[in-house]
Formats: structure tokens, C-alpha cells, sequence
């Protein structure tokens, strides 16, 4: 029985590695891929998007999270948190008479509590790729807040107020990291609710329960 040459064994065992190869470099690629998406969330799909590709969007998120791994990010100190939620504290009851410039100063206040914890003077986008590293689930609520400030002009009662809410979950992320604050324990204060009947604009206090 024939046999084949020797040089067809190597050309089958070089194909053959070639073949694994590749399917070690697939489930890398897959493996990276997953871990990226369950990161940042919908700021995968986002930059997928914009970039106009998987592998050119993956890279900016990699790129993203060295550049913010090379920041003097840190933690507020006790007394810095308490200042900054006191002047959150003001901001919502200004809301009241000053909707607009209330929202205007939660953007502003947020502003400063980030560059207070390290991170650069940045625009709007460039604050947003900073904070998708180590905040990527509460993201979208700062997206949603400015998206409202570049239509103020036009903006109703109700979108600032919920401009105000997204901008509230942001800050308590922001302000709270490195803090053990429990949830289910604390009163929160519902945002400029207008009253149904004289349309004056409230705010009233809502007990925040366990497991909400």
C-alpha cells in the first residue's frame, strides 16, 4: 500500500495546528468580547456602534479602561462626601423655584466631585468614556441628565425633574463609592413633583423600603 510523502504529513500537521490556532484565538476573542459586554453594558453596544466595528469598539474600551487605570483615582474623604451631598441637598430644594438652574448645577456639582476623586478636566463625552470604566451600570442616567441640559430651553417640569433623578443616581454612585451606605435605610426626597390640583411644584418625602 502506498504511503503518503513525508512533506504531505507536515503540510496535514501544519494545517491541522493552523486550525487550532484559530479556534484558541476565536474563544480568546469570544472570551474578551463577553467580559467587555458584561462591563460596561449598553456602553459596549454604544461604542461597537460609533466606532463601526467589534474589534475597533472592544479596543477603544480597552484603550479607555488603561488610559483610566493611569489616574490618581480615589475615594472622597468623609468630610468631602458630607459637603458634596449637603450641596446636592440644596441644589434639589433650589429645583423648586429654579428648575433649570438646578439641573445646570447638578451637572456642575458632578463636574467637580470627579475631579475632586482624580479624574482630568474633560468635556462632556470625555467625562462620560471615564466614568463607563468604573461606573458603566449608572452611565446612561448621565447621558440622559445632559441630554435634557442641551434642550433646557425647551424642556418641560417633568423631563428636568427627571434630568434630576438621573443625575441623583449618578451622584449617589459617584459620592458613595469606597462608603458602606446600605441601602433600605435612608429617606430619600422625591424631586419637584407639581401638584395635580393648583400646579405648584412640591417636593415631598419618600421612605425608601427594603428590597426596592
Amino acid at each position: 500500500m502506498d504511503t503518503f510523502p513525508q512533506w504531505i504529513w507536515i503540510a496535514l500537521v501544519a494545517v491541522a495546528v493552523l486550525v487550532v490556532i484559530v479556534a484558541i484565538m476565536a474563544g480568546v476573542r469570544r472570551s474578551r468580547s463577553a467580559r467587555l459586554r458584561e462591563h460596561f453594558g449598553p456602553e459596549y453596544d454604544r461604542t461597537v456602534h460609533e466606532t463601526g466595528s467589534r474589534t475597533k469598539g472592544e479596543q477603544e474600551l480597552v484603550n479607555r479602561a488603561e488610559e483610566v487605570e493611569g489616574f490618581n483615582i480615589r475615594p472622597l474623604t468623609a468630610a468631602e462626601r458630607d459637603r458634596y451631598v449637603g450641596e446636592w441637598q440644596h441644589i434639589e430644594q433650589r429645583f423648586v423655584e429654579r428648575p433649570k438652574a438646578a439641573v445646570a448645577e447638578a451637572d456642575e456639582l458632578l463636574t467637580e466631585v470627579m475631579r475632586t476623586r482624580g479624574y482630568p478636566m474633560a468635556d462632556f463625552e470625555q467625562h462620560a468614556a471615564y466614568l463607563s470604566v468604573k461606573h458603566p451600570r449608572i452611565l446612561e442616567h448621565y447621558r440622559a441628565g445632559h441630554a435634557v441640559i442641551e434642550n433646557a430651553a425647551s424642556a418641560s417640569t417633568e423631563s428636568l425633574r427627571q434630568a434630576m433623578l438621573h443625575y441623583r443616581a449618578l451622584f449617589e454612585d459617584v459620592v458613595n463609592d469606597g462608603f458602606d451606605v446600605p441601602r433600605g435605610v435612608r429617606t430619600d426626597r422625591e424631586i419637584a413633583e407639581p401638584s395635580p390640583r393648583t400646579g405648584v411644584t412640591t417636593v415631598r418625602e419618600e421612605e425608601e423600603r427594603p428590597g426596592r
